[in-house]
């Protein structure tokens, strides 16, 4: 079998508002949580309260996601000023 390679070079990875993106989402994981609960003897009944403790998990979850993009965010941050202060000037 032969060993594939690739014929072009792989693109940049796409950077957007990630801090944005993860605390949007999670918001919405807790509200799909707060929506669902005046449903639980409903979701009980049917054998679905998993679908409730998802909610709350991808809430919590995204808790975490939320403190690592913003550190991260942070990082990436102080390496570019770090860069631009390294930089050495032409005269």
């Amino acid at each position: 079998m032969a060993k594939w390679t690739p014929r072009h070079e792989a693109p940049e990875p796409l950077e957007g508002p990630v801090v944005a993106t993860v605390t949007g989402l999670t918001i919405l994981w807790f509200v799909l949580f707060l929506v669902q609960l005046p449903f639980y003897g409903w979701f009980d009944d049917q054998g679905h309260t998993w679908w409730l403790w998802t909610c709350l998990a991808g809430g919590g979850l995204g808790l975490i996601g939320i403190w690592y993009v913003r550190r991260r965010d942070a990082a990436i941050k102080r390496a570019a000023a770090q860069d631009l202060t390294a930089a050495p000037t032409a005269e």
